[in-house]
């Protein structure tokens, strides 16, 4: 297999549009934000064509542009291509011993589930055995202020970059319990910060409950969420704050295992 330093031979017929355009993509690797001087300065090129190709990359939601600073970063888009390479593969295999432990714990429905922008994305699941419990949700998108799962991954964000990704006070409710100001949102994700967790009482579906906590990466920044999901009525208080230790346990080890750093005991 070619190690990735191995110098590549450059095509025989480059196309230098996209050559650029692939260049100033590359600067957001190494960087949480490039300026205009910086695409200017770094590719050679004016900064009129630099501000062309930055306001392509907005059109495609790979890059966004922040409005008070002015200066990029990577967007939406690009973040999903990392997500379906590296978390799709790697941190979806590497969870789901952590899955099956909570499964086997909890006996209810538990997930996996990454941030997309301003959503969760659920990406696995396992579901209980119980005749009466809460169907897998794979593949659904659902706005994260409406989930646990989403609200542990938020809490984990500075405040600055939630407001960002809500910069209006109003949020549309999806059922009758959801969170639907901004400022309400803020308030409880300051409470999840303090316990360790995120708990959701119908927000994003009537009757369904969940426990969930976030996943951190080396930096502290949100890389998953795990999950369990009940029906309400048998999903009391006693029973969250039961499982709320051992379900941050194993989300601080998944976390630990995924950087590399070896697991508390």
């Amino acid at each position: 297999m070619e190690n990735h330093t191995t110098p590549l031979e450059e095509p025989r017929y480059p196309i230098e549009a996209v050559d650029k355009a692939l260049q100033l993509l590359l600067l957001f690797r190494d960087r949480r934000e490039v300026r205009l001087i910086d695409a200017h300065t770094e590719l050679a090129i004016g900064k009129s064509r630099a501000h062309r190709l930055l306001a392509m990359l907005v059109y495609h939601r790979l890059v966004v542009q922040d409005p008070m600073t002015k200066a990029y970063r990577a967007g939406p888009a690009l973040l999903e291509i990392g997500l379906s390479a590296v978390t799709t593969s790697d941190v979806r295999a590497t969870a789901r011993p952590f899955l099956e432990q909570l499964a086997l714990l909890s006996s209810e429905t538990v997930h996996l589930g990454v941030l997309e922008d301003a959503q969760v994305r659920f990406m696995d699941c396992i579901e209980s055995d119980l005749a009466l419990r809460v169907s897998g949700r794979v593949g659904r998108i659902v706005p994260a202020y409406a989930t646990s799962l989403g609200k542990a991954m938020l809490a984990a964000l500075p405040e600055a970059q939630v407001l960002r990704l809500y910069p209006m006070e109003s949020l549309p409710p999806l059922t009758s319990t959801t969170v639907r100001r901004r400022s309400e949102l803020l308030a409880e994700l300051e409470r999840i910060r303090q316990q360790g967790y995120a708990v959701n009482y119908g927000g994003s579906e009537e009757g369904v409950s969940s426990l969930s906590a976030a996943v951190l990466d080396a930096s502290g920044s949100p890389v998953a969420a795990l999950g369990i999901a009940a029906p309400a009525d048998r999903f009391e208080r006693d029973e969250l704050l039961r499982l709320a230790i051992p379900l941050h346990e194993a989300a601080s080890d998944l976390g630990r295992t995924l950087h590399g750093s070896p697991s508390q005991t």
